[in-house]
């Protein structure tokens, strides 16, 4: 009893930690980068974007290391689902939400492009009749070149007469920020570490797959950052920020941590995790159809409980499932 207690009590921690390690690194990387005469448009496309993915990247890093790739894997789908159905389901209950021409049409396609490309490159078993499916250093490397596509067509985007808002950013003295940086990074290397030792420990102790540990709490705790920064924005009338934060959180998710993560180590993967590569490929099918339904290019309430409601048949779904 004592060690699951013991577990319980690091994974909390751990995700606390790392949290605030994000949010720390953040404003002090974006301190220093504004007051080096960046502009507050290239930090929320680099700095802000990164920082945000910065949970699931440090549970990704020590789960590979761990040799715990279902926890690896699961953290990004779940993250992904989570970030549609509920964040956003959330997000658009709170006030509907505007979005503009380029994300229908430019945005949302490419997130369905990421986790397409996604399901051809861990399918070694399926369409090349392989032994086993993994997602190698090669297939990472893939996933990177993409990503650095992405990035091309974000800042191209960014340029466009939709351009988003400028990011407001708070500075601080340059001792201040290092610091804030240099903390943040220590939390993000100890809040991951507790974070997935805790997950391991509790998915051993109550039977329970490391897919599961991965696809519902951990994906729920790392996306924590993008619900805040989107429920707030939906809160404000802010929309494209609440859901361009969303969309461009489940590309960064495919193409730069697991392509990262498979670079630095393979990750075998579970044809189990096929139904929720498929489950992201329909929802972000279902949320283009969403622009199209009712009031054009808006996100309207019912939409956004509908979601909310297919998140949670989805989770009892995979509880169930084990």
């Amino acid at each position: 009893m004592n060690e699951i207690i013991l577990a319980i009590g690091s994974f909390v921690i751990g995700l606390v930690i790392l949290l605030y390690g994000a949010d720390s690194l953040v404003r002090g990387a974006s301190s220093i980068a504004k007051k080096a005469g960046l502009s507050a448009l290239f930090i929320g496309l680099t700095i802000v974007s990164f920082g945000t993915s910065l949970p699931e990247l440090m549970v990704n890093l020590f789960a590979s290391f761990q040799g715990s790739n279902d926890i690896a894997i699961g953290n990004i789908l779940g993250s992904n689902i989570s970030n549609i159905l509920l964040i956003l389901g959330i997000s658009a209950s709170i006030y509907p939400l505007t979005v503009k021409k380029g994300t229908v049409t430019k945005l949302i396609p490419f997130s369905l492009l990421a986790v397409v490309a996604l399901y051809v490159l861990v399918n070694d078993v399926i369409i090349d009749a392989a032994g086993s499916s993994i997602l190698s250093r090669g297939d990472g490397f893939i996933l990177l070149l993409f990503f650095i596509i992405f990035m091309y067509y974000a800042v191209s985007i960014s340029r466009s007469s939709e351009a988003v808002g400028e990011h407001k950013i708070k500075t601080y003295k340059y001792f201040l920020a290092t610091s804030m940086v240099m903390g943040g990074i220590l939390g993000l290397v100890i809040g991951g570490k507790l974070l997935v030792d805790g997950a391991v420990t509790i998915a051993s102790f109550f039977g329970l797959s490391e897919a599961l540990i991965g696809l519902t709490v951990i994906a729920i705790g790392t996306s924590l950052p993008e619900l805040a920064t989107s429920a707030i924005a939906a809160y404000r009338r802010s929309s494209d920020i609440a859901i361009g934060n969303i969309i461009g959180s489940n590309i960064f998710n495919i193409f730069w941590i697991l392509g990262l993560s498979a670079t630095i180590r393979q990750l075998d993967f579970s044809l189990t995790l096929n139904f929720d590569i498929l489950i992201v490929i329909a929802i972000t099918i279902i949320l283009m159809m969403f622009m199209f339904i009712g009031k054009r290019n808006i996100l309207q309430r019912w939409q956004g409980t509908t979601m909310v409601s297919l998140y949670i048949i989805y989770i009892v779904y995979v509880v169930l499932r084990g």
